[in-house]
């Protein structure tokens, strides 16, 4: 049977059956959650510090950030848009100037310790777009494959 949890500030009616909210707050692994936070305070700080520079920090995209159990190190997944022949170049990079971006991190997170980042490219997003792309070359190539039946419709 699962637990539901009434929040402070809510009337006593309102609940929710999220399960990172089964048990408490601190029920929810608090890796999740520091993960959760690095990766937010990272894409602000990545695009606050590198803006007004010569590097594209619109194109990154923090996908997700991996903190080791000690807090210590947290490798952070980034999916790059576009420069297709520079990626390396940008990863590097980025990994040059981390110092930069966890001295404006520190400002924001408290953490007992400061990770050390390690930047790795992220290519799944591109993956599932490929998929998609060729999802819908094939239905392009072939409609009545991929037409709906008009008699399942109204079945449902």
């Amino acid at each position: 049977m699962k637990k539901v949890v009434f929040f402070r500030g809510f009337s006593a009616g309102l609940a929710y059956s999220n399960p990172l909210f089964e048990e408490n707050l601190m029920g929810t692994p608090r890796l999740v959650r520091v993960n959760e936070l690095l990766k937010r305070e990272i894409a602000e700080d990545l695009y606050r510090n590198f803006a007004g520079s010569d590097f594209d920090a619109a194109a990154i995209t923090v996908t997700r950030v991996e903190c080791a159990a000690d807090l210590r190190d947290a490798n952070v997944f980034v999916s790059i848009f576009g420069h297709e022949d520079r990626r390396d170049g940008m990863i590097s990079y980025l990994n040059r100037h981390r110092q930069e971006i966890v001295r404006l991190m520190i400002k924001r997170v408290k953490l007992k310790y400061t990770p050390r980042l390690h930047f790795i490219l992220d290519e799944s997003l591109e993956g599932g777009d490929h998929i998609l792309s060729m999802l819908a070359e094939m239905e392009r190539e072939n409609p009545e494959v991929f037409k709906d039946d008009e008699k399942t419709d109204e079945k449902s």
